[in-house]
């Protein structure tokens, strides 16, 4: 991502969550997708966002059914 997050792109962002996303950081990413999602709707970051949650409601199950 660029130096100054001020001057990042939605396409810095969306990189940025892919790089933190194979980390294994997945809260990082998906704010960094969030970021990019604010800035442009309809970036590829709507459909990586989709599967964090998918994923994260998948394997987190029972928070939701207690």
């Amino acid at each position: 991502m660029t130096d100054n997050v001020l001057n990042a792109t939605a396409d810095d962002f969306y990189r940025r969550g892919n790089e933190l996303r194979k980390e294994g950081k997945w809260g990082e990413a998906i704010n960094c997708y969030q970021q990019a999602i604010a800035l442009d709707p309809e970036s590829p970051a709507v459909v990586a966002k989709q599967m964090l949650d998918d994923i994260l409601n998948y394997y987190n199950k029972d928070i939701y059914n207690p």
